[in-house]
């Protein structure tokens, strides 16, 4: 597990070396054949998070208003796979001190957002003009982390995912959940943390909720680590009872792999991202009967935001993709295509089959953003949980 943390983090560095060298030429924007100027967007995530971005993408530079101005260009790294690389990217392009970059437009949320902030600061990203971005007006959420230099554009959650055939009575808090897991020894499971946010999600909640004070669950200051030695406490009692293969506690590599288990019946009950869940199970790879459920206190949930670098190339554009992605269109793509929770009013909008979507309230949601502490976090799960075998 180490090794393959030391192979990523050294994949990382190597690809912002690359980006510095390869930084913009001064000549900005960049024109395509056509005409139009090229947006250079940058994401990161799990698979669904590519798939609806390259939807998007093609949506916005064939039929959107923009199409005759701006084309947009994908630049997609998944998670789990150099993912996490992307803060560290964007902090070596800004400390190099260059200009005229192709990071234009970046999407970014969670620790992600917390940790490039953390590396270099609100100033290396543009303050929000909303009048840009008309569409902005019928968003009232808020990123909990640089709101003036973000726009939130979906928003996100995990859920408890279960099998209803096999589970008669739902947990409905923490403590109802853990005993759940210690009455069902091997039917549950969650992925590795740092391979998916569904696994992180559930043991970031279990460390913190043993923490009275709420504001470390948005604090990147080393002084709360000294205060998760109860919640491991938990993970570790927890651990015998989790999904077993050969006689020995397997945890599933990425959010797809614990929900493979699932939907295989290998196991009855994970956490789970709600997106992934009601897309899958409407595109028919997840059965009907696998359900989802909130518990409290509850796992956590955010809203995905976008930041225009000012190290980039064509803000304007970044601004046209913006303003786009807020549109009736482009929610409705991303609740037909991914589940993503809308930010804009739904009356206009066909929810069929995402009826579910209706009772996740984004401003419900308890968010968690530690930063850097993440990958402390993840050495400590590694050492303490995952050898545990």
């Amino acid at each position: 597990m180490k090794m393959k943390r030391i192979l990523a983090t050294a994949l990382a560095l190597a690809m912002s070396l690359s980006l510095v060298a390869c930084g913009g030429n001064g000549d900005s924007p960049v024109e395509n054949q056509d005409g139009k100027s090229t947006v250079h967007l940058w994401a990161s995530g799990s698979d669904n998070v590519r798939q609806i971005f390259e939807v998007l993408t093609q949506d916005f530079n064939t039929n959107s208003k923009y199409k005759d101005q701006y084309e947009v260009e994908l630049n997609f790294m998944l998670s789990g796979t150099g993912g996490q690389a992307l803060p560290d990217m964007l902090a070596a392009a800004y400390k190099a001190d260059q200009k005229n970059t192709d990071y234009d437009l970046v999407d970014l949320g969670g620790d992600d957002l917390s940790k490039v902030m953390s590396l270099i600061g609100e100033e290396a990203f543009m303050k929000l003009d909303k009048t840009k971005i008309p569409n902005s007006s019928k968003v009232a959420a808020e990123s909990a982390v640089a709101p003036d230099y973000t726009q939130p554009y979906r928003g996100t959650t995990v859920i408890l995912a279960y099998n209803s055939k096999a589970v008669d009575k739902v947990p409905t808090t923490t403590e109802e959940l853990y005993q759940w897991i210690k009455d069902h020894p091997g039917r549950f499971s969650y992925n590795t943390p740092g391979t998916g946010g569904a696994g992180d999600s559930f043991v970031y909640t279990t460390i913190y909720n043993q923490i009275d004070d709420p504001a470390a669950m948005v604090s990147n200051d080393p002084v709360w680590m000294e205060q998760w030695d109860k919640g491991f406490e938990i993970l570790k009692e927890l651990h015998p009872y989790m999904y077993q293969s050969g006689g020995s506690v397997v945890y599933p590599n990425k959010n797809q792999g614990a929900l493979d288990l699932l939907a295989q019946g290998e196991i009855d009950m994970c956490p789970m991202w709600a997106d992934m869940l009601l897309s899958q199970r409407a595109a028919g790879t997840v059965p009907e009967h696998i359900k989802l459920a909130t518990i409290n206190p509850s796992f956590t949930g955010s809203v995905q935001s976008m930041t225009i670098p000012t190290f980039g190339s064509n803000p304007e554009g970044a601004y046209a993709f913006m303003d786009y992605i807020l549109s009736d269109t482009a929610q409705e793509l991303m609740v037909k295509q991914m589940a993503a929770i809308p930010l804009v009013d739904v009356s206009n909008m066909d929810m069929t089959g995402f009826e579910d979507l209706k009772d996740l309230d984004v401003s419900n949601f308890r968010i968690l953003s530690i930063g850097e502490l993440v990958t402390s976090f993840n050495e400590r799960w590694d050492n303490e949980i995952g050898t545990l075998g």
